[in-house]
């Protein structure tokens, strides 16, 4: 696979360096030498593998839209993290910032406002195995066990390919918003060494981030290479939330303590993380026409995270061993790793790539700090063992493409090849220390000023996830596909691809095919027309067919819209219980896609492209609203429960409508002496919108009467991450210069997220609405020597919020009721620096 062109980091000093009034972003596409040449080189000549088979093509040749992000544009980011990265670079991507306890640890991806499991993740062309923890937050509540791309460390990565269109015909499942390819570092030789550390101006608790990678490549033999790199970070546990209004921790409302309690109300915030992540690139030639080649990755991750304040005087708090409440911890331990290995290679005329790959991510959780109330003061304080997540994915692929003179202006492109997946997803129970319910009630005495004497304590490890052995799952299922790909130009002028994949999966998902057909006319040497309409389909996820769960944290009262405690109840499709409140085996998603885009030109080193869309989706899966009550309490009592829980679970339950368009400009300025500016704008405009909601099932309306509870089955303030109702921005817009003068790097961007709208209940008159936001980041490089480089730099450099329209939570004060699910990160400004070494 051809990499992409290596950006100079040094220039040698040039003569009076200006102060270039940056902020002008826009003007520089029109600005003086806009089609001089310079030695930065260009995105448009990266040569790219995603989204077409067989013959090499650059960006700006590529028949469907692709986005190319280098190495070094996610480094000057300034985020730790490549998710983060990608989302501060890409407008069609926004990154879920969730503020919430437990779920914190899992900050979802969404793409075309699609949520993560539209968009297929590969390394190398190779898929990448998935998560094993399912979101619940951030923007999407469907459930799927996303993939981590954190776990790649951004020391290892030459660029990222980004295909911005509908691919489940070429790739499978997974592949209906598009495709993030990571390509990792092929150099045999030479190195970086980067150290950095920043901090939020903000927040409480530990606010510092500090980072420490490095790459290096070798000789693999004569011609061979492999390239390592490695990356530690830590970052503090902090958070930054909002005074409690209810003033009342002690009982009675007169104890003094009241009066000197300092109404922290909740930790929860950014989790704690200390991670260490290692990659590795290789290949060697075998024979003339044979290569080998290997990559892979592996780490380790830490994490702690904050929750709400336990009240000395509520049912989660004994006395006895917390007199002054206390706040609990949520631990969690991780290791995730996959490896690639294969050959490609020529043989009778055909060019061949044959694969395999297996990937695992597991996840232990466990808690430092907390209490399972209803065992009394015999209670452990520490619980090593709460719940155990494990997910791994074994593929095996065989790609074969040649070429084949049919008369036509280039010969026929015709591909095609085989794929083996086997999937496995695990639960594991805890101690049952963590889930068992004691049964204590608490007694005169038990607590100051005795507010609950004769009411049974609060069940299960607080703030964590306790799975019992009825919530155990183990699910597993095969999946064979094969395609086919053929790809031709009638004229010199004009290139059209067709491609079709048949898909077995052995579990309800059974058998699909998809189509998609792909075109692209150069109308002269400076324009051209390219467009798309195809078939997809995405399998549920292992975790939604498989997954239950029992906790008890706070929710949003899908009635009142108050925020409250809740026994809920997570339960598992094919349970005897979701049976009973009317699940149904869930089906795999349908959809049909189009796009239609331009490719525009007008100068050397200025290139405009403007590419629409639609995507359909039909069954879209969705978790179904929280649903409790009287009505539904004899059933959760005969099935050994106490009837107060509040349940839900996976469902067919909609139909969704995407449209959208994607406004992409780039250009180079060479200003002589003032140095040299890449220039580049991008806009996503985006709107989902559900079609068509399924029936409520039958078992659920013969329930009857419901006072005071709630029977909504799909209920818009759990939309499971759909379009407006995850709070997704309209529009996002980014701007940016990145301007090379002497020694100096200077990037500064700017980013306008679109107002947003948090639906938390079925009562539009309850919806919450936060306004438009500017947000600039900047970074600052000098390199003091060719191999030594010094950056400074900020994001969020202006300090910018959400509105503070949300509903509030007077117990907690916690901002993620306040500031609602925002597209970006709600903290403030964050400060870095980072010193690098070249070898």
């Amino acid at each position: 696979m051809q990499q992409a062109k290596q950006e100079t980091v040094y220039r040698p000093p040039r003569p009076r360096p200006p102060a270039l009034p940056l902020a002008l972003l826009g003007l520089g596409l029109l600005g003086p030498g806009a089609g001089a040449q310079n030695s930065i080189g260009q995105v448009q000549d990266v040569v790219v593998s995603t989204g077409v088979r067989g013959e090499a093509r650059t960006v700006a040749d590529s028949p469907a839209p692709v986005d190319v992000i280098g190495g070094e544009q996610l480094i000057h980011t300034g985020r730790a993290e490549l998710a983060e990265a990608l989302a501060l670079l890409l407008p069609s991507f926004n990154f879920g910032t969730n503020q919430a306890g437990v779920n914190s640890v899992v900050r979802p991806v969404s793409n075309r406002g699609l949520g993560p499991a539209y968009t297929l993740v590969l390394v190398n062309g190779k898929r990448r195995h998935n998560g094993a923890l399912l979101t619940n937050g951030g923007g999407d509540t469907s459930g799927v066990n996303a993939i981590d791309l954190d776990t790649i460390p951004l020391a290892a990565i030459d660029h990222v390919e980004v295909l911005k269109d509908s691919a489940a015909a070429q790739y499978g499942s997974d592949a209906v918003a598009g495709v993030v390819n990571v390509i990792l570092k092929a150099g045999n030789h030479g190195g970086q060494l980067q150290a950095g550390f920043g901090q939020l101006e903000h927040g409480n608790g530990n606010r510092t981030n500090k980072k420490v990678e490095a790459d290096a490549g070798f000789r693999l033999g004569e011609d061979g290479f492999v390239h390592v790199a490695a990356a530690a970070r830590k970052r503090g546990q902090s958070w930054d939330n909002f005074p409690s209004t209810n003033l009342v921790a002690y009982s009675p409302a007169s104890n003094p303590k009241n009066a000197t309690w300092n109404r922290d109300g909740a930790h929860n915030g950014d989790p704690g993380i200390e991670a260490y992540d290692v990659a590795f690139n290789a290949e060697l030639p075998y024979a003339r026409d044979v290569t080998l080649y290997a990559f892979g990755t592996a780490g380790t991750r830490n994490t702690v995270a904050g929750n709400n304040f336990r009240r000395p005087n509520g049912l989660a708090t004994i006395a006895q061993i917390f007199p002054d409440g206390y706040f609990a911890l949520n631990n969690m331990s991780a290791y995730d790793y996959q490896f690639n290995v294969g050959a490609r290679g020529r043989a009778g005329g055909w060019q061949f790539d044959v694969s395999s790959g297996y990937g695992r991510n597991r996840a232990h959780q466990y808690s430092n700090l907390t209490l399972n109330p209803s065992l009394g003061p015999a209670s452990p304080t520490r619980f090593d063992d709460l719940a155990t997540y494990r997910f791994e994915q074994w593929t095996n692929n065989a790609d074969f493409t040649r070429q084949v003179d049919v008369g036509t202006a280039k010969p026929l492109q015709w591909s095609w090849g085989l794929e083996h997946r086997v999937e496995r997803f695990n639960t594991y129970a805890g101690d049952p220390l963590g889930y068992t319910n004691g049964g204590y009630v608490f007694k005169p005495g038990g607590q100051e000023g005795d507010p609950n004497v004769g009411k049974p304590a609060a069940v299960g490890a607080q703030a964590g996830v306790a799975l019992a052995p009825a919530d155990a799952a183990r699910v597993r299922r095969v999946v064979v596909a094969l395609y086919n790909d053929l790809g031709f130009q009638p004229t010199a002028a004009w290139f059209v691809d067709g491609a079709v994949r048949a898909e077995h999966y052995d579990d309800s998902a059974g058998n699909t095919v998809s189509g998609k057909i792909n075109t692209r006319f150069d109308v002269s040497p400076r324009v051209a027309l390219r467009g798309t309409v195809g078939s997809g389909f995405r399998a549920p996820s292992l975790t939604q067919t498989g997954y239950s769960q029992t906790d008890n944290r706070t929710n949003i009262n899908p009635v009142t819209g108050q925020v409250g405690p809740s026994l809920s109840k997570l339960l598992r499709n094919d349970s005897a219980l979701a049976r009973a409140f009317g699940a149904a085996d869930l089906k795999p998603e349908k959809s049909v896609n189009a796009g239609l885009g331009i490719v525009v030109k007008p100068a050397v080193d200025v290139n405009v492209t403007l590419d629409a869309y639609q995507v359909k989706v039909k069954d879209r899966i969705v978790r179904t609203g929280y649903m409790f009550g009287p009505a539904f309490a004899p059933t959760l009592v005969a099935a050994g429960l106490t009837g107060s829980e509040w349940i839900q679970y996976f469902a067919n339950a909609v139909d969704t409508r995407t449209r959208g368009a994607d406004l992409v400009a780039d250009a180079t300025s060479d200003y002589g002496g003032y140095g040299v500016v890449r220039w580049s704008g991008a806009l996503n405009w985006n709107k989902t919108e559900v079609t068509r909601v399924n029936a409520t099932p039958a078992a659920i309306t013969a329930l009857g009467a419901n006072p005071g509870g709630s029977a909504v089955w799909f209920g818009y303030g759990s939309g499971g991450g759909i379009g407006e109702l995850e709070a997704t921005p309209r529009t996002k817009l980014i701007l940016s210069g990145r301007w090379f003068v002497g020694a100096f790097e200077t990037t500064l961007q700017t980013t306008r997220y679109d107002a947003y709208t948090w639906q938390t209940t079925a009562n539009r008159a309850q919806d919450y609405h936060f306004g438009a936001k500017w947000l600039t980041d900047l970074d600052v490089a000098y390199a003091v020597t060719k191999r030594v480089k010094l950056t400074v730099g900020a994001t969020n450099l202006f300090d910018v919020r959400p509105d503070k329209h949300g509903p509030g939570d007077a117990n907690s004060g916690g901002n993620s009721f306040v500031y609602g699910p925002s597209p970006y990160a709600p903290t403030g400004a964050y400060y870095y620096a980072k010193a690098s070494y070249d070898f």
